[in-house]
């Protein structure tokens, strides 16, 4: 991280318990120097023991990594940072809009049976990510799983997770692969409208859909992560981790970027 960066982060870090009175012994590294091992491994795609000796020791780093994963610190933190984003940018800290798609990616050898499968339609044998981001392309919630699930399926589960933590999210678009019954449980059991929006049969090559070209610049955003080019995790947890790792390296970036008014 820049200097500029890091002034954006570090008062939105979690608080360790040590520093609030609850005991335990403090960390042996600097946060600065863990953060950045993170995302130097999230961004360049290496393995854990591949850690440069500029970072701290990878099993340091590692413990770090995990211990935020099993206490929700990572989402903590990274839903600080969407509302600083949003804030920064003139909107309303809770959205009221969102999108909803999914992506099929390959899945390395160590992912094992259960937790990976063969998606039909895009022929790709791994996991598929399930998300749903706000009007600026923000996310909001993330869920992996095999590449097989269907949509609609992952959608009843992640749109409730959703709709839980953002209380005035209000309509969702989604592709043609969303309609059925799912539009009538949103309506009635999640209060939100699920709005497809659909290709026409007259569009002939490609074509930018309203709305749903906000959620594929994201993939695309994940897919120049090198980290998210395959998936590489064992855990669906540390999958989705891995995601909001990468959208925390987009938004810290752009908190850090001087503001075209300023300069």
């Amino acid at each position: 991280m820049t200097d500029a960066e890091w002034a954006v982060v570090r008062p939105l870090l979690p608080v360790p318990g040590w520093l609030r009175g609850r005991g335990g012994q403090p960390e042996a590294y600097c946060h600065r120097a863990i953060l950045d091992a993170i995302r130097y491994l999230v961004d360049n795609g290496i393995k854990w023991r591949a850690m440069p000796a500029d970072f701290p020791p990878w099993d340091r780093v590692y413990a770090f990594f995990r211990r935020w994963r099993d206490h929700l610190l990572v989402k903590e933190f990274h839903d600080r940072l969407r509302a600083t984003v949003r804030e920064e940018l003139g909107r309303d800290v809770e959205p009221t809009a969102g999108v909803i798609d999914s992506q099929s990616v390959k899945a390395d050898a160590v992912v094992g049976s259960a937790s990976r499968g063969f998606d039909g339609g895009k022929l790709v044998n791994g996991r598929k990510r399930h998300v749903v981001v706000d009007t600026l392309g923000l996310l909001l919630g993330v869920m992996v799983t095999a590449a097989d699930t269907g949509d609609r399926a992952a959608a009843h589960v992640l749109l409730r997770q959703v709709a839980d933590a953002h209380h005035q999210l209000e309509l969702v678009w989604a592709d043609g692969g969303y309609t059925g019954s799912l539009v009538a449980y949103c309506l009635t059991v999640l209060a939100l409208v699920l709005a497809i929006v659909k290709r026409s049969d007259d569009m002939c090559g490609f074509v930018v859909l309203p709305k749903r070209w906000i959620v594929e610049r994201l993939f695309a955003h994940l897919m120049r992560t090198r980290r998210l080019a395959r998936d590489y995790e064992r855990r669906t947890t540390s999958a989705e981790v891995m995601i909001y790792w990468s959208m925390i390296l987009l938004m810290t970036r752009r908190l850090a970027r001087p503001h075209p008014a300023r300069a």
